[in-house]
Parts: structure tokens; sequence; C-alpha cells
């Protein structure tokens, strides 16, 4: 049975932008696209209601994906559309219908308190979970979004799309990643551009002989260390133009920084546990919080 692009559907704003934007990546792929709506239980004030009959109970458990279906289809033309209602905690469920999934989109609500984005418990605990990629999409998400201004400077879908942005670890760069990014800019047709950070010098807030010396030094090693984790994949996908860029400082201050023009923003996550459980890392952290485009986080090792 061929994979497909799965979404985590409930009545949300930003689950149904998750859906829409799954649904242009279903396309773009050439795959079906998979609704999947976990049941809950009818709340109890509801199920209490003197007027509540059989058709209202079913529609919190049937109506609402079956609804999703039909007018994604309508909207999306040529897109073949399937259901699913498993059962159990929203979590374990989502992270079984991602295992057999070429990717997971879920909801991500608009700005809080500081300006960043709120990422819900239930969408946290799936990436850190699931061992296929996760992609957020913010609460409000369009197509245009996504692509670049037309000549008048007016949004527009039928423009290129905004770029593919690649946070790396250029000192543990991982294939699952890179081949990733590179099948999203190639499915795109846009560019690829990918950042790397570097950490600070120990002289950086003091000055000795020979410190702007140690300082290219490093930076040339970490640019090598780019190039070289980026060379083979540059050879698989020679379509792909690549602008590649290693700066200095905090990672997860870089990569949100780069973000502000892209199409997607692609993030890895390392598979490990601890004694508090999963970890999502800090980088990836702050770019679920703070980044506006779609983020795509990539389980590897």
């Amino acid at each position: 049975m061929p994979r497909t692009v799965t979404v985590g559907l409930d009545a949300s704003p930003e689950s149904r932008a998750a859906a829409e934007w799954a649904a242009r990546e279903a396309l773009l792929r050439g795959l079906p696209l998979k609704i999947v709506h976990v049941a809950e239980p009818v709340p109890v004030l509801v199920s209490q209601a003197p007027l509540v009959g059989p058709e209202t109970r079913q529609h919190w458990t049937q109506q609402l994906p079956g609804d999703a279906a039909k007018g994604l289809r309508l909207r999306h033309p040529g897109l073949e559309v399937l259901t699913e209602q498993p059962t159990g905690t929203v979590p374990d469920a989502l992270c079984a219908a991602a295992d057999s999934a070429e990717l997971l989109a879920l909801g991500s609500r608009g700005f809080g308190g500081i300006g960043g984005f709120v990422v819900g418990s239930v969408s946290l605990a799936v990436v850190a979970r699931a061992q296929r990629p996760v992609v957020l999409v913010r609460e409000g998400e369009q197509a245009a979004d996504e692509h670049r201004m037309d000549p008048a400077g007016v949004p527009s879908a039928a423009t290129p799309f905004r770029p593919v942005l690649l946070a790396l670890d250029a000192d543990q760069p991982d294939d699952r990643l890179l081949a990733f990014a590179f099948d999203a800019a190639v499915r795109r047709e846009t560019l690829l551009r990918v950042v790397s950070a570097r950490p600070e010098t120990v002289t950086s807030s003091y000055r000795f002989p020979g410190d702007a010396e140690l300082r290219d030094d490093l930076e040339r090693s970490h640019r090598t260390a780019l190039a070289d984790a980026l060379g083979p994949w540059r050879q698989k996908f020679p379509g792909v133009d690549v602008i590649e860029a290693s700066r200095c400082g905090s990672a997860a201050q870089v990569v949100v920084g780069a973000a502000r023009d892209a199409s997607l923003v692609v993030v890895g996550r390392r598979i490990r546990t601890g004694s508090l459980g999963t970890h999502i890392g800090h980088v990836t952290h702050a770019a679920l919080h703070h980044i506006g485009a779609p983020v795509a986080v990539v389980a590897h090792n």
C-alpha cells in the first residue's frame, strides 16, 4: 500500500490550515491525502443536553472528517482523499498514523504572549516521538504565503516558491535530514538555503595576539565542513540551486533569523531518550515557536 501525506484533523482553524497545506503537499508528491481524526468522547454537557440526538453525536466522530474530505476534493481537483478514525489517546494515534505516512501535518495556533506561536501539548508530544517527518502549520497559513509576490507586489500562489531553508549541523550532518530538504526543494522547483551556526570563540569578549587568526581558522574549518556535507547531495540533485551560509552565534537565533523568506523550514530532531523522556532540542523548539512558515521536523539518529 502506498504511503500517504497524513494530517491530524480536529475542529480548530489551525488544524484546517494544516489540512489545506497537506493537500497541496500531497499533490506535489503525487500521493493520496489521509485525514486522521481521533475519535474522542462526547463532552459530558453535550451528551446530557436534552436536544442532542444521534445526529449530533455522530457529528463528533464521523461528520467532521467526512465534510473535510469533501471540501478538500472540491478545492484540490484530482486529489485522492482518505479518512481514518482511530481510537485511543490522540498522541498515540497520531504517532501510529505517522508510521505509515510520508509525513504528518499538524496545526499550530497563533501568536502567544511573547510574540511566538503556541504549540500545543499534543503537537509537541507527537513531534518528540514520531519517527517520520512532522510538519507544523500555522493558523491562517495560505498557499500564497509560500510563494513570492507577483510583479505588482500582490500575494499569489501562481508565482515561484520561496526558498526551502535547512538548518544543518555541519559537524554532524544526517542523510535523512538532507534528503528531505533537497527533495522538498526539487518538488517546489526552488532554491535550497542551508544555514549552519558556529559558536562564538572563547576570545569573543576580549582580545589577545593571534585571536583574529584563530577566528579565521575556525570559520574556514566550519565552512569546509559545511561544503563537505553538502557536496554529495549537490551531485545527487544537480538541478537544485544551493546557497550555504556559515554564521556565528546561537543556532536557534541563526535559524529563526534566516527563516523570514522561507516557504518551508527543515530542522532535525535526534532520536534519543533520557531519564526525563524524549526531547526535541532547543533549536527545534525555537523553530516551532518562532518561525511563521511551515516547519518540518525530521527525526534522525
